[in-house]
Order: C-alpha cells, then sequence, then structure tokens
C-alpha cells in the first residue's frame, strides 16, 4: 500500500518559496543529491496542491522547467483544486476533495510513495492523519519570509521520528516519520 510522503527543499529557517511564492532562490541548492535520485524511484504518483502546480518554477527558462523533479520523474500527478480546468493535461487528473485524490494517488501509485507537494495539502493531509513522512532538503540560506514548510496560526504540535539525516555540501537531508 502507498505511503504518503511530504517532500521539498527548505531554506534554514523553515521556508519553502519566497514572498510571492518565488522559487528562484532553490536553484543553486539543487545540485546533485543520491537521496533524492534514489527517491524519485520509489514515487509511484505525485499529489499536488493548486498553488504549487501552477507557481514558480526553480527550473524557470530551462529545458527541465514545469517537469517534475526537472524531468527526473514521470507518471500520474493528482492536482487538488476547487477549480478544475475545463481540460486536463496528459497525466494530469484534477480532483476536489483530499479524499478522493489521496484515494486516486494511492490507487496510481500502487506500493510506491505518493510525493506530496505544496504546503497547503500537506498541511491537510497532516491534519486529516494521512500523512506518513517527510523528506526536506535544509539548503544553507534563510529568506525570512514566504511559505513556510509548514504553518498552522495558532499552533499544532506534530510529532516526528528521525529516520535519517545526510549531509551534502549544498543541503542537509531529513527523512522524518509522523509518529
Amino acid at each position: 500500500m502507498a505511503k504518503l510522503l511530504y517532500s521539498g527543499t527548505i531554506s534554514t529557517d523553515g521556508f519553502l518559496a519566497g514572498p510571492g511564492g518565488d522559487m528562484s532562490w532553490a536553484t543553486e541548492h539543487l545540485g546533485p543529491n543520491p537521496e533524492v535520485d534514489a527517491l524519485i524511484d520509489r514515487i509511484g504518483a505525485l499529489l499536488v496542491g493548486r498553488r504549487t502546480f501552477g507557481g514558480d518554477d526553480p527550473h524557470r527558462g530551462t529545458d527541465k522547467e514545469g517537469k517534475p523533479f526537472g524531468g527526473g520523474w514521470s507518471g500520474p500527478q493528482f492536482v487538488l483544486t476547487h477549480h478544475a480546468p475545463p481540460a486536463s493535461p496528459p497525466g494530469i487528473t484534477f480532483v476536489g476533495d483530499l479524499a478522493g485524490a489521496v484515494e486516486a494517488a494511492k490507487a496510481a501509485a500502487g506500493d510506491k510513495y505518493v510525493n506530496v507537494l505544496g504546503a497547503s495539502v500537506a498541511r491537510q493531509c497532516l491534519d486529516a492523519g494521512l500523512l506518513d513522512e517527510i523528506f526536506v532538503c535544509v539548503a544553507p540560506v534563510m529568506l525570512g519570509d514566504g511559505v513556510r514548510l509548514f504553518d498552522h496560526p495558532g499552533g499544532t504540535r506534530v510529532k516526528l521520528e528521525r529516520i535519517g539525516l545526510t549531509e551534502l555540501p549544498h543541503v542537509t537531508n531529513m527523512w522524518l516519520r509522523v509518529v
């Protein structure tokens, strides 16, 4: 059965994207990462938030733009949105509710991961008790503002267990299990 994994590159102060959803800061931190390369082979489907799907891309202006993991992964994508366009691009399914999106993505992923992309959809998965693991690449930069990895006004404690830690020159990888 597929597990839900939230992944992304974050700044040291916990931001996935800078102000206005800017992802250009991440470009210099996307260097070789054997752990990410190994993870890509273990992903069976993506569950993507609408803002992430249509948002900024750290590969903007290159031939990797608009492709998951810069073109390193291909497969079924499920976009959680209340405003689906009239036609879907090939391989993209727009789903209007979290339960339906998770069910469809898990079915498509088989025994591989459903990789969750987007802070809002990840928070919704956490709130619903659906998220199994988190993988973050922590970049040595502070953005000061933007979209946080996890933001829950009023506060919510989420207990995590570290299951992996790898230091590379351009990022530190942390693999965590949601307890």
